[in-house]
């Protein structure tokens, strides 16, 4: 069980969540307090600052202060191919239904650097369903979406990627994806077009369109419950009748106010399937 935040803590975390969202609209406040806590003291120490009001004044005062912060409160940690049970399960068990829609929209929210969406896009393309997916990945974090506009990863990434595809049903080469050079490779620029990146906030803004498929892998685990509720929500309104829910291995529906909105699909690589309704619509 995570430790109880100390009062003092927790009304100046209040101060300055509420400062970040005055200054630059963007919101964290509804944000695990613990998982918080645990990022602003390590962007502390990584910015020479040892106080919250300190840090304050200082991303008040200065905006690249504030973006240097912002990359510790987004950037989440991800691998392509992560969990590969759980692109696994997608191949085997989420594809033969999308391959009933004469097209696709599949949604990766929170994708950090684009890991996940990559790893998507070559699932689809190897199960002869890219050409007519539409796929969008976003996140808050404007450097990193420039980040996996471009494609490139490290190459050391890249090789650590090769098992975990494998495993994930991978029935080709990863690098026919991609051209290496140097210590990085890069996905092709065909392939890179596949992804539309997007800047989109779970916490302030609306659905973000109509899918099939949504992947929002290790992103709940930093919010409150409050806000797990209104992203859940968010993603039973864009899905279709039928349409599919991917959650990251620590996450679940189960406590949500939408759980009965959905039925546990794969359970064990936490897929979920939203329930059948009379007003659904299916878009294709």
């Amino acid at each position: 069980m995570e430790s109880i935040i100390a009062p003092e803590f927790a009304v100046e975390l209040t101060q300055f969540l509420e400062a970040i969202n005055r200054k630059y609209n963007y919101d964290f406040r509804q944000y695990a307090p613990n998982s918080l806590r645990r990022t602003l003291v390590q962007a502390m120490n990584q910015m020479g600052v040892y106080t919250l009001q300190i840090l304050q004044e200082k991303i008040l005062d200065d905006a690249t202060s504030f973006d240097e912060l912002l990359q510790s409160l987004t950037i989440a940690v991800s691998e392509l191919f992560r969990d590969p049970s759980y692109f696994l399960s997608l191949r085997q068990q989420v594809v033969p239904y999308l391959r009933t829609y004469p097209s696709i929209k599949i949604w990766v929210a929170g994708c950090s650097t684009g890991e996940e969406a990559y790893s998507l896009a070559i699932l689809l393309q190897e199960e002869d369903l890219l050409a007519r997916t539409t796929l969008y990945a976003t996140d808050i974090n404007a450097r990193s979406l420039e980040t996996a506009a471009t494609g490139v990863f490290r190459r050391e990434d890249f090789e650590k990627a090769m098992p975990r595809y494998q495993i994930s049903g991978g029935n080709r080469s990863l690098a026919d994806y991609c051209t290496a050079t140097g210590t990085s490779v890069q996905f092709h620029p065909s392939f890179r077009q596949q992804i539309t990146f997007v800047d989109h906030s779970l916490v302030t803004d609306a659905v973000f369109s109509e899918t099939h498929l949504i992947s929002c892998r290790n992103v709940l685990i930093y919010f409150n419950r409050e806000l797990q509720d209104r992203a859940i929500g968010l993603f039973h309104e864009s899905l279709c009748g039928k349409g599919f829910l991917g959650l990251g291995a620590m996450e679940t529906i189960q406590f949500s106010r939408h759980a009965s909105d959905f039925d546990p699909f794969v359970r064990e690589d936490r897929i979920f399937q939203k329930k059948h309704s009379r007003s659904a619509l299916y878009y294709g």
